[in-house]
């Protein structure tokens, strides 16, 4: 039996660069793909558990914050893509402190609507408008997006879900209530130039 920590054995592809790869090559790896792509959303629930523990000075940790975000979107009736938009929407944080809607963005966008990839993409400028003032930077950056289609949609997401998703009382649904709509989600990709790609 293999060590946890040891890589998994499995058949590998033959080349050394993809100019010498053959259609087998290619079998082998999209057989390791498959079942690989299907698990992404159990690593992305892992890497979210990242967040747990770390406030950065806020009221309270960026896992709490998600799961309220999330919990509160969820309450107001909002469907399953949303909420895990809503729950994903600072994933980022661990790795891009300059730019973290960006990483949750890109992360969502082979999987949901353009409406609500946008609004995760550009969160953190609707959301500076609560904050921004305090640190010398211009609360009405977001103005610069106004003829946007989606403004409305991702300001309302920031006043009603975000901003308010800092409170240590309230009582938010666990992380294992959102596991199923996360791998719902990240099963099939509505958008992805591999989502057609047929080995043989």
């Amino acid at each position: 039996m293999p060590d946890s920590g040891e890589v998994k054995d499995t058949q590998r592809a033959k080349f050394t660069a993809m100019t010498e790869g053959t259609a087998e090559d290619w079998a082998i790896i999209a057989g390791e793909y498959i079942p690989f792509a299907a698990q992404g959303g159990k690593r992305i629930l892992d890497h979210l558990k990242l967040l747990a523990g770390d406030s950065g000075g806020f009221p309270v940790d960026r896992l709490t914050h998600s799961l309220q975000t999330a919990t509160r979107a969820h309450r107001d009736g909002r469907d399953e893509e949303y909420v895990v938009c809503a729950l994903l929407h600072d994933i980022g944080d661990m790795l891009g402190a300059y730019n973290h809607p960006d990483i949750a963005a890109s992360i969502l966008q082979p999987f949901v609507s353009e409406q609500n990839h946008w609004m995760v993409a550009k969160h953190g400028i609707f959301q500076g408008y609560y904050f921004f003032h305090h640190l010398g930077m211009d609360r009405n950056m977001r103005d610069g997006l106004r003829d946007h289609p989606h403004f409305e949609y991702t300001a309302e997401f920031c006043e009603k879900y975000d901003q308010t998703a800092f409170d240590p009382n309230y009582e938010s649904m666990p992380l294992e209530a959102f596991e199923p709509m996360v791998m719902k989600l990240f099963q099939a990709p509505k958008n992805s130039i591999y989502g057609d790609a047929q080995p043989g």
